[in-house]
């Protein structure tokens, strides 16, 4: 039987949890320092928290110069953008600037103005990402941000995962704060199994959906978030209007990679429930399930839950 072997640690601004498994528990060691080492190397080339990342440098740049950059993120950004323009704009990597007009640390709030989110919104916009040759990345807009929260995590464990399998390991799992991906079954041959926690009790696992080879996704409105009015607003920005999103408690998405079932989470949470759902239905190999505001679970079709 082969051996298991996990960490947890605190990467990317998120809580990972690595799982190996191999013949022997020396190398699940093996395995898990590469992992770590990758995350690592991930986040120092994305994170908008350093002056030298690339993302940083983009940013930096805005509206003055191109900036080449490594063809990682080139291919990343262009991923990005074409998931952009599939889902019409409700993922969009520029959209991070609007999360700074509010406070999603659900304390007393007030709407910032609409002269204010209206001139906030001229440096929003996935199309104004230009991607010229050479792996030259140019923000056309002065004051113009992108940035990989809504995808990097999901990036992350696909790059483990490629980096794994490269090395022969028939089973694992890599979890980012519940945005996961796994492969091949548990030492004793069972499914990996996936919760998905209650909204209003994240301790609380609601479904249990047993998975073999699958990236699983969820954005939730139950950490960062603000209430007003007697309303919830989640912490995923509209791009298109400024506003938060609201009416839906989380969004789980189930795919073949983590990178895209992250950013379904979060355009489906901007679409909203119906639309959403007729959005995934139409996608292949995608799933969906999603949690009201009334606590109402709705499926996509080609899903079987048994709650």
């Amino acid at each position: 039987m082969l051996c298991k072997s996990k960490v947890r640690i605190r990467l990317m601004g998120s809580e990972f949890e690595l799982v190996a498994t191999a013949a022997d528990e020396s190398a699940t060691s093996v395995f898990l320092e590469q992992g770590i080492n990758e995350i690592k190397r991930l986040e120092t080339l994305l994170t908008e928290f350093s002056n030298t990342s690339q993302t940083a440098i983009i940013n930096n740049n805005a509206g003055i110069t191109e900036v080449q950059v490594d063809a990682e993120v080139y291919e990343l950004i262009k991923r990005c953008k074409n998931i952009s323009a599939l889902t019409q704009g409700a993922f969009d990597i520029s959209a991070g600037t609007l999360k700074r007009l509010y406070n999603f640390k659900n304390a007393a709030f007030k709407m910032p103005d609409r002269k204010t989110v209206l001139q906030t919104l001229k440096s929003v916009g996935y199309k104004k990402i230009e991607l010229r040759d050479n792996n030259k990345v140019y923000l056309q807009a002065e004051g113009m941000r992108i940035g990989f929260g809504a995808i990097g995590k999901g990036y992350a464990a696909d790059k483990v995962k490629a980096l794994w399998q490269a090395a022969g390991m028939t089973s694992g799992v890599i979890n980012a704060s519940g945005d996961l991906t796994v492969w091949g079954d548990q030492p004793d041959g069972s499914p990996w199994k996936v919760g998905i926690a209650d909204p209003d009790n994240k301790d609380n696992i609601l479904l249990w959906l047993p998975v073999s080879n699958a990236s699983v996704a969820t954005s939730g409105n139950y950490e960062q978030y603000f209430d007003l009015d007697g309303i919830r607003y989640s912490h995923n920005i509209d791009p298109g209007t400024g506003q938060p999103a609201r009416f839906i408690k989380s969004v789980t998405i189930v795919s073949q990679s983590a990178e895209l079932s992250d950013a379904l989470a979060t355009a489906v949470t901007i679409m909203g429930k119906e639309v959403g759902l007729d959005f995934i239905n139409q996608l292949p190999n995608v799933h969906c399930i999603i949690i009201d505001a009334d606590n109402k679970i709705s499926y996509s079709k080609n899903i079987k839950i048994n709650a």
